[in-house]
């Protein structure tokens, strides 16, 4: 495969501006879409801020942050991919959404692109069948916030190729960034493991166990993690976890796995956590 040089970015929410910002800071030409102006405004902008956090702390020149803004073309003309030679997929974690735009970018993007989803639990084989190109098609998951979470979890769909999967690996250590593989069932393994424990911890709230707030002191003091469950439920956003926790209950069709009705209530409620101000903590305004 011809050395990637412009890759696109579908989405510029918090992980595809994260994920724009990580291939532009290793020198990647970067078409940046997503449906409004605003919201690529909206990125662009967190992009400078956390550059400049970077530079303040000494891990990256000063001089660079301007440089790597230009390598980032934000753009709402979705058939603008067409100059990428490699996609990520960085859009809501629904699979009609996904699949849209990947049977969209198959048409666009040339046919040696590989296409590949940051998607958190959606079945990459599924998304794969929605194109011309399955063995070009992988997963990518990325964490949050993606500048500084060290790991990708490179998802092999049934059909991805040896070479595809070389190419992934290859470029996320080229963002500094480690790889660890993994092959498609719901959830991959980080969100196999983490959601159920996050479902658990709200159980035990909703149950009257014990306080949000003793509950994530439990798990800080007590086995080492550097926030508790409920916190990171917030940071994630309940309804990502709602979603999540269904894709592994229709996926395993195990009902360990069924959303437990606080988070449900929460989430029909609008408090999704730090980005609507409200979740199992108070962000205020």
């Amino acid at each position: 495969m011809a050395e990637i040089q412009t890759v696109g970015v579908i989405g510029a929410g918090t992980m595809g501006s994260g994920i724009a910002h990580v291939f532009a800071r290793a020198g990647f030409r970067v078409l940046l879409y997503d449906v409004e102006q605003r919201f690529l405004d909206r990125a662009l902008a967190q992009i400078r801020t956390n550059l400049g956090r970077e530079a303040a702390k000494g891990k990256l020149p000063e001089a660079d942050i301007e440089p790597t803004i230009a390598r980032i073309t934000p753009t709402i003309d979705r058939e603008a991919l067409a100059g990428a030679e490699f996609a990520v997929e960085a859009a809501s974690e629904r699979f009609e959404l996904k699949s849209e735009i990947f049977r969209a970018l198959d048409r666009i993007l040339p046919e040696t692109a590989v296409l590949a989803t940051n998607t958190s639990s959606i079945s990459i084989t599924k998304l794969a069948a929605q194109t011309h190109r399955p063995a070009e098609v992988i997963g990518m998951h990325f964490f949050n916030p993606v500048p500084v979470m060290a790991l990708v979890e490179i998802v092999r769909g049934l059909a991805t190729s040896d070479t595809t999967f070389a190419t992934v690996h290859a470029m996320a250590l080229k963002l500094g960034k480690t790889p660890v593989e993994v092959n498609d069932a719901p959830g991959f393994v980080s969100n196999r493991v983490l959601m159920p424990l996050i479902n658990e911890a709200a159980f035990a709230v909703m149950e009257g166990v014990a306080t949000p707030e003793a509950v994530d002191q439990v798990f800080k003091l007590g086995m080492a993690h550097p926030m508790g469950p409920l916190t990171l439920a917030d940071f994630i956003g309940l309804d990502v976890c709602v979603d999540i926790l269904r894709v592994l209950q229709e996926g395993y069709g195990d009902p360990k796995y069924r959303p437990c009705p606080l988070l449900v209530r929460m989430v029909d409620a609008g408090w999704l956590g730090r980005k609507s101000g409200r979740g199992f903590y108070n962000y205020g305004e």
